[in-house]
């Protein structure tokens, strides 16, 4: 029997205040979301997949970019959410990646897209394995993640070297809510990718941008001097 998701409960709970947020909260619209997109490859007449999509924010701008678009949550909420969003501009439907993808055909995509979804799975081997398969080839896949030096950082409970659960309130959606999530070194983000038979084409660590500096100017101040989070692009050749 598989386990349920770690932060399928914290998700469910602020499903309705992020879908409200998402597309202004400055760490989002402003810093995470602008650098991701600039490691997209042209997705005009691709097929997409958007793997943990939320309540759709990079599902509607891959689709009114001219993708053919699949996106999946396994929030139930936030599927309601992302299919209200998007109406008929996408399929979206409840999955969990931390499961094998068995719905989706072999070599069916040109790009895959998980932004910042992937510190709420534990083995990222067989994730990857699963994306590396339902890419066409050449495919690509752009992720984004929290970056493992702010990680430690936040997190500094025991060894860099070993992947931990931790948890940590958030406060930008809503009331409180504790959001549990896997603390885990570079090696353990880059090693799977290259075993399941990725090349690794760019690493980017976001800068804020200018309208991040006008939103929270004293976050833009510690995010311009140490990094939050991790932004990658790998191609199936």
């Amino acid at each position: 029997m598989s386990q349920k998701p770690i932060a399928l409960d914290a998700y469910e709970t602020m499903a309705e205040a992020y879908a409200a947020r998402v597309d202004t909260k400055p760490h989002n619209a402003y810093y995470e979301r602008p650098a991701t997109l600039s490691l997209l490859p042209e997705v005009k007449g691709k097929r997409v997949l958007d793997a943990g999509c939320g309540p759709g924010v990079y599902a509607e701008w891959l689709a009114d970019h001219g993708a053919e678009v699949v996106a999946f949550d396994v929030s139930a909420r936030m599927v309601q959410f992302a299919r209200e969003r998007l109406g008929p501009k996408a399929k979206v439907l409840q999955a969990d990646f931390g499961q094998p993808l068995d719905f989706l055909e072999d070599s069916s995509f040109d790009l895959v897209l998980c932004a910042l979804a992937l510190d709420y799975v534990r083995d990222w081997d067989e994730t990857f394995k699963e994306f590396y398969r339902v890419l066409r080839q050449p495919g690509h896949l752009v992720f984004s993640v929290g970056h493992p030096f702010a990680e430690f950082a936040l997190h500094d409970t025991g060894s860099y070297f070993q992947t931990e659960l931790v948890d940590y309130e958030w406060r930008g959606f809503g009331p409180p809510v504790r959001v549990p999530s896997y603390r885990r070194p570079l090696s353990a983000m880059v090693n799977p990718l290259l075993e399941a038979g990725f090349v690794l084409e760019r690493i980017l660590e976001p800068i804020p941008t200018e309208q991040f500096k006008r939103e929270a100017p004293q976050d833009y101040e510690e995010l311009s001097r140490r990094p939050g989070f991790l932004c990658v692009r790998a191609m199936k050749r």
